[in-house]
């Protein structure tokens, strides 16, 4: 059965288009257990491992999937001759102060930067970097912000304790995205969370929209999760 679940397992993480977690798994192959599913898949990160190919099986945003290693993405960029989507030079920096300073609002990110980020933050949405992760219980109830699981991807990052120094981030940057100096986005608005199932699609598409109380808890989480990041040493930006 061994076998059988093994290949399975790699047959589905090689159809799949993103990161697949062992509960994902589980919910298709439901004859495995748990344990037999997390020993497969580090059975074949193990093979790949060892064959030293084109590819390796990556632990990636809180799930597993199938990369290209980075020795040959020279080829890769061949083939697929990609036009990296703008980003500009201040979204990046928004990006970075939220990615560290996670949970955060709006006037804390602006404070920070020194200007207005209403249209940067609006862009960064779009683009499903982060995502809303509720309101602060302060006067005004301000929006609060975090990374997504597509900026985890995107950064090839397990989770947060992975955050990489800044300038790590803008190197990763430069490779995924045409950076642009464009003229600072302004809007007077506070950006809403995007409607659409690229935005549902930072967490799971078959997830039902958080209560209150799921938006704290996960407020709650991501603080504590950057507190241990920060306890770990890593540079904030």
């Amino acid at each position: 059965m061994m076998e059988d679940l093994k290949n399975i397992v790699e047959s589905i993480l090689f159809v799949a288009e993103e990161p697949l977690t062992v509960d994902r798994i589980k919910r298709v192959v439901v004859e495995a257990d748990t344990s037999e599913i997390l020993d497969a898949l580090r059975e074949l990160a193990r093979e790949y491992d060892a064959r030293q190919g084109g590819f390796y099986l990556r632990e990636v945003a809180g799930g597993f999937q199938f990369r290209t290693r980075p020795d040959y993405t020279e080829w890769v960029k061949r083939l697929l001759a990609p036009k990296p989507p703008r980003l500009s030079r201040a979204a990046l920096e928004t990006l970075a102060i939220i990615a560290y300073k996670q949970p955060i609002i709006r006037s804390d990110v602006e404070h920070l930067r020194g200007v207005d980020c209403g249209g940067v933050l609006r862009a960064l949405l779009e683009r499903n970097l982060i995502r809303v992760l509720g309101r602060k219980n302060i006067p005004g109830r301000p929006l609060i912000y975090g990374t997504t699981r597509r900026f985890l991807e995107v950064f090839d990052l397990k989770d947060l304790k992975d955050l990489p120094s800044p300038e790590e981030i803008e190197s990763v940057a430069k490779e995924k995205f045409d950076l642009t100096d464009d003229s600072e986005l302004s809007d007077n608005d506070e950006p809403e969370a995007p409607d659409g199932p690229e935005y549902e699609s930072a967490e799971s598409p078959t997830d039902d929209p958080p209560s209150a109380a799921a938006d704290q808890q996960q407020f709650d989480t991501v603080a504590a999760e950057n507190e241990a990041v920060t306890k770990n040493g890593r540079k904030n930006p």
